[in-house]
């Protein structure tokens, strides 16, 4: 049986197990909240009924990781936040420094790899086939940080490690690159030479209501309101609940579809990503969004030459109810927005 015990405002689960050499011990694991360290009780009361229970004992970050991502990564990061901290770890940790001791990770062990981050190559996306920077950025050093901060301070409440080495560590400083905005006359010139209807709509669209790609992508019908009266009103709007997301097959199967509110059907059985619609991020993403009445009224004439494609086509028409859809109904990728 284990135990909870509150102390210094955080609660420990007690329990009892027996080490390789046949002694009787006690463990102590730290967790923030009462939810927390009643979950992991089960979890051990089970697990010894069961006869699986292990104690946990990781020797090399590669173990600690391993476990931070099961334990703690699954339950707590939504899927983009899962896909890209896998991709660090994959990338920019475990290759370099993975097989390296808890005992001898310290401080200045971190700073130097950090340092050396800085003249290694950057790993190439496989979801765009390109990579921004020939080496490895400050920017992604300090994302790596942030992760490895955040195990390390995992594996402190776990008593696995005595001390956070990346809380006083020094991180290379980022100086971030002033992005290219559009102005109002380069919004219009886009606008004039467009000839894409689909594109002009969508360039209007982000401008008017600022979505990203992944919200411009995953906007569906049932989330606008164009009606005649809405627009003679100007209370036409979009409603922003979701995002369109090409992610691995392997981290939808890791969080069993978390997240996840529609997976579309791929061509190729053998293909590694799948597109989905899913949830964002934060509940702070979700907004509602008046429309200006020539946005609405382009709306009005998309949604007409869609439902004529419709009857066209008829059962070939994949119907998912999106507004950016391609001529067959499918989702479009961001390479149809942004270009090549």
């Amino acid at each position: 049986m284990a135990s909870i015990r509150e102390r210094n405002g955080k609660f420990n689960v007690i329990y009892s197990y027996t080490n390789e050499k046949g002694e009787r011990k006690q463990k102590w694991e730290t967790y923030e909240t009462k939810a927390e360290a009643k979950r992991r009780k089960k979890e051990i009361e089970y697990k010894k009924e069961m006869g699986s229970f292990v104690v946990r004992k990781c020797k090399t970050l590669d173990e600690l990781i391993t476990e931070y991502v099961a334990l703690y990564g699954k339950e707590n990061w939504a899927l983009s936040t899962y896909e890209g901290n896998v991709s660090l770890i994959n990338n920019y940790i475990l290759p370099i420094i993975g097989d390296t001791k808890l005992s001898e990770i310290n401080t200045r062990f971190i700073e130097r790899y950090y340092q050396s981050l800085l003249k290694r190559r950057a790993v190439i996306n496989p979801l765009n086939k390109t990579s921004r920077n020939e080496f490895v950025s400050s920017s992604t050093v300090r994302d790596v940080n942030k992760l490895l901060r955040n195990c390390f301070e995992q594996a402190v409440k776990w008593e696995l490690m005595e001390k956070n080495p990346c809380t006083h560590a020094t991180v290379p400083k980022h100086k971030s690159q002033k992005r290219d905005i559009w102005t109002a006359d380069t919004l219009m010139y886009a606008l004039s030479v467009c000839e894409d209807e689909r594109l002009k709509l969508a360039i209007n669209l982000s401008f008017s209501c600022s979505l990203q790609i992944g919200e411009l992508l995953g906007l569906t019908w049932d989330c606008v309101d164009i009606s005649p009266e809405a627009i003679e009103e100007n209370r036409a709007y979009v409603f922003i609940n979701k995002e369109s997301q090409r992610i691995r097959k392997e981290s939808l199967n890791a969080l069993d579809g978390k997240d996840v509110l529609l997976v579309f059907p791929t061509n190729h059985k053998k293909n590694s990503t799948v597109r989905i619609l899913k949830t964002p991020k934060t509940e702070s993403i979700v907004r509602k969004i008046f429309l200006p009445k020539s946005v609405a009224n382009m709306l009005v004439d998309w949604k007409a030459e869609q439902d004529e494609m419709k009857e066209i086509l008829g059962d070939e028409y994949m119907d998912y109810n999106l507004v950016m859809a391609s001529t067959f109904g499918l989702p479009l990728g961001d390479g149809a927005i942004r270009g090549p």
